[in-house]
C-alpha cells in the first residue's frame, strides 16, 4: 500500500511537472489557479455555470489568466479592454479556432464555424458571398422574412389565444428563411421532416450547454462536397437556432416585464399602425423597441463565453508569451453585463441602450455576435429577423402569461457554452 501512494505521488509531480514545463518551456503564459493532475482545473469550476467561476477568478488573477481543462492550458479574457485588444487590435493572431471535441467530432475541420487556416478563409468568403448574392442585408432578404413572419402570425393565431410552447414555432422562421436562401424554398410548419430538423437544432443546443471539456484533434481537410455540406449545416445551425432562442428568450422577458412590451405596443402604434406590416425602415423611429431588441441580446447572453479562440502563431500579449495553437476563451459575459458600461447589468432595462433624450444609444461593448475576425457571417441577417419578428408578434399580438410576472424565473436552465430558457408557455391573445 506504502509503494502504491509512492508511485501516485510520483505519478501526479510527473504530471504537474509536464504542466509546468509545457506552459513554462516557451516563456510564461498568464497566472491562474493552480492545476490538479489530469482533470486541470474543472473541479474548481461551476460547470453548471462556467461564466460565473470565470468572473471569480478574474477577481483573482485580472483580466488575462490561465485555466487547464484537462491536461490542457486555455487562456481567458475577461472583459472590455482584453477583449478588444485580442479579437480588434490583434485579429488576425486572434483568428483561429479552438478545440471544441464533440463539434470536432462531426464537423472534422470543416465548414465556417470549427474549421482553421486556409479551409476557413475560403469557406467564409465564399459564405459570405453567397448570402450577400442572396440578398443578405438588403430588400430581397427582408422581403423573404416578412414572407415568412406572415406564415408565423397567421400559425400564432390559430392557436385560439390558448395556452402554448413558442418553441418550435419560433424556430420555423429562421430555418425556413435559410432554407429560401440555400434551397430558394421553403416548408410547411406541419411538415415531418422539417420538424426533425428543427427537433435536432435544439437538442445539440442542450448538448453543447452542458459541461463539455474533452480534448481531441482533426486534421485539416480540403475543400470538398463534405465541406459544402458542414457549411450549409452551420448555416442551418447558427442561422437558426441563436435567433430562436433568443426570441424565446426575449417572449419570457417580455412577460416578466409586461410594462416594457406595452411600450413597445405603444411605439408600434404610433410608427407603423396595423395596417401594414414592419419594415427595417421603421427602426430608426423606433428607438425604444431598437433598445429592447439588444438589451434581450446583452442581458441573456447567449454564448457567455463564446465559441473558443486559439492563436494562430507564438504572441506577446501583454506580458505574456502565448504559444500557437493555445486555446483562448473570450469571455463575452464580461463585456455584455460591464457594470460601468450598463449599470446594474443583471437588470432587464432598455434604459442601457437609450440616453437621456430617449434616443438609440450605440455600444461599442455589444458583442453578442462577438467581434473581429471570427464574427457571425450572419450577423445583419440576424439583426434584420429580431427586430421583424419582435415587432411582428407585438404588433399583432397582446403577450399574456399563465402566472402572474412576479413569479416568473427567467434563469437559465443551462448555462455552458450557451444560455438556454427555460421552457414555458404563453398566450398570444389578437389585437
Amino acid at each position: 500500500m506504502d509503494l502504491f501512494i509512492v508511485l501516485v505521488i510520483c505519478l501526479s509531480c510527473l504530471i504537474l511537472f509536464s504542466l509546468w514545463n509545457g506552459s513554462y518551456a516557451k516563456g510564461k503564459l498568464p497566472p491562474g489557479p493552480t492545476p490538479l493532475p489530469i482533470v486541470g482545473n474543472i473541479l474548481q469550476l461551476n460547470t453548471k455555470n462556467i461564466s460565473k467561476s470565470l468572473s471569480m477568478l478574474a477577481k483573482d488573477y485580472g483580466p488575462v489568466f490561465t485555466v487547464y481543462f484537462g491536461m490542457k492550458p486555455t487562456v481567458v479574457l475577461h472583459g472590455y479592454k482584453a477583449v478588444k485588444e485580442a479579437l480588434i487590435d490583434q485579429g488576425e493572431e486572434f483568428s483561429g479556432r479552438g478545440s471544441l471535441p464533440m463539434s470536432e467530432k462531426v464537423s472534422k475541420n470543416l465548414g465556417i464555424v470549427f474549421s482553421n487556416g486556409k479551409i476557413w478563409k475560403h469557406t467564409r468568403r465564399f459564405s459570405l458571398m453567397v448570402l450577400r448574392n442572396m440578398g443578405m442585408g438588403k430588400k430581397t432578404i427582408e422581403d423573404r422574412i416578412q414572407e415568412e413572419i406572415s406564415y408565423l402570425v397567421e400559425a400564432l393565431k390559430k392557436t385560439n389565444a390558448s395556452p402554448c410552447d413558442p418553441t418550435s414555432l419560433l424556430s420555423c422562421v429562421p430555418c425556413n428563411v435559410i432554407c429560401s436562401v440555400i434551397f430558394h424554398t421553403r416548408f410547411d410548419y406541419n411538415d415531418p421532416k422539417f420538424q426533425t430538423l428543427i427537433k435536432y437544432f435544439h437538442e445539440n443546443l442542450m448538448i453543447v450547454s452542458t459541461p463539455w471539456m474533452q480534448e481531441k484533434h482533426n486534421k485539416q481537410s480540403e475543400f470538398t462536397m463534405d465541406n459544402l455540406v458542414i457549411t450549409v449545416w452551420d448555416m442551418f445551425g447558427a442561422g437558426t437556432e441563436t435567433t430562436s432562442t433568443t426570441m424565446r428568450y426575449g417572449l419570457l422577458l417580455l412577460l416578466k416585464h409586461p410594462e416594457i412590451a406595452a411600450k413597445v405596443q405603444q411605439e408600434i402604434d404610433r410608427v407603423i399602425g396595423k395596417h401594414r406590416s414592419p419594415c427595417m425602415q421603421d427602426r430608426s423611429r423606433m428607438p425604444y423597441t431598437d433598445a429592447v431588441v439588444h438589451e434581450i441580446q446583452r442581458y441573456i447572453d447567449l454564448l457567455p463565453t463564446n465559441l473558443p479562440h486559439a492563436v494562430t502563431e507564438d504572441i506577446q500579449f501583454r506580458e505574456y508569451f502565448i504559444p500557437k495553437g493555445t486555446n483562448i476563451l473570450i469571455h463575452l459575459s464580461s463585456v455584455l453585463h460591464d457594470d460601468k458600461e450598463f449599470p446594474n447589468p443583471e437588470q432587464f432595462d432598455p434604459g442601457h441602450f437609450l440616453d437621456e433624450s430617449g434616443n438609440f444609444k450605440k455600444s461599442d461593448y455589444f458583442m453578442p455576435f462577438s467581434a473581429g475576425k471570427r464574427v457571425c457571417v450572419g450577423e445583419s441577417l440576424a439583426r434584420m429577423e429580431l427586430f421583424l419578428i419582435l415587432t411582428s408578434i407585438l404588433q399583432n399580438f397582446t403577450l399574456k402569461p399563465l402566472v402572474d410576472p412576479k413569479d416568473i424565473d427567467t434563469t437559465p436552465i443551462e448555462n455552458g457554452l450557451g444560455s438556454v430558457p427555460p421552457f414555458y408557455e404563453l398566450c398570444f391573445i389578437p389585437v
